[in-house]
């Protein structure tokens, strides 16, 4: 894979509390100069970054419901909406992992379709799994109910949760999803070693703080 069709692969990631303006500016710079696929930030810095990438063909994800995906159904259907108004073109929601883990696969499949909706087409909907808390049969029945719900891509995990993403993650969202929906690698992915071994396995996407370093085959640092 040639370094700008892994460029294209990489949403480059900066989802710190502690973000600044300066931060954002240079992430998407660094958008702008290697041809990511999109930039991913907190809600707050959407409508700045789709200012400072305005005139290219990088987008700009934003996380909801981020990181416990514990906000009720119309919180993050309205914080979709908020985000595609300020010019979010992906968002990457958090699935209700309390709910899941306690078997009300309606109220989850419920808080899915509450985000594809208010997306309406306007946005990319990628669900994150929080594969870390998931045992392989729990990874696929979110699979599942991702798939049924509508959503474009299924994704590993938040880079703040347990663990990171893993190849075996990675395997089962591939097969239990199919070849028509999406599947992003995130948390702990930090060269290109990784990431192309995280692609191989079936990821489409990667989301990543060290996309610069995956590119250029250097070494990140960071979580996400």
């Amino acid at each position: 894979m040639s370094n700008k069709e892994l460029a294209k692969t990489i949403d480059h990631t900066l989802l710190k509390a502690d973000s600044r303006r300066e931060e954002i500016e240079t992430l998407c710079k660094e958008a702008r100069d290697y041809n990511f696929a999109t930039v991913c930030v907190n809600p707050y810095w959407v409508k700045t970054a789709s200012e400072l990438l305005e005139g290219s063909d990088v987008g700009v994800t934003t996380v909801i419901g981020f990181p416990l995906g514990a906000s009720t159904s119309a919180v993050k259907a309205a914080e979709t909406r908020d985000a595609i108004e300020n010019g979010a073109t992906e968002v990457d929601m958090v699935m209700n992992i309390g709910a899941f883990k306690s078997g009300d696969e309606a109220a989850v499949a419920a808080d899915m379709k509450a985000v594809v909706g208010a997306a309406a087409g306007k946005a990319v909907v990628k669900v994150i799994l929080e594969t870390g808390f998931l045992d392989a049969a729990e990874i696929e029945a979110a699979c599942v109910l991702a798939k049924e719900a509508g959503v474009d891509f299924v994704k590993t995990s938040t880079g703040f949760g347990p663990g990171a993403a893993t190849i075996e993650a990675v395997e089962i969202m591939r097969k239990t999803v199919g070849a028509d929906i999406g599947v992003k690698a995130s948390g702990g992915v930090r060269d290109r070693a990784a990431a192309e071994a995280m692609i191989a396995a079936g990821a489409t996407r990667i989301g990543a703080s060290a996309g610069i370093a995956i590119v250029t085959g250097g070494t990140g640092e960071g979580d996400y």
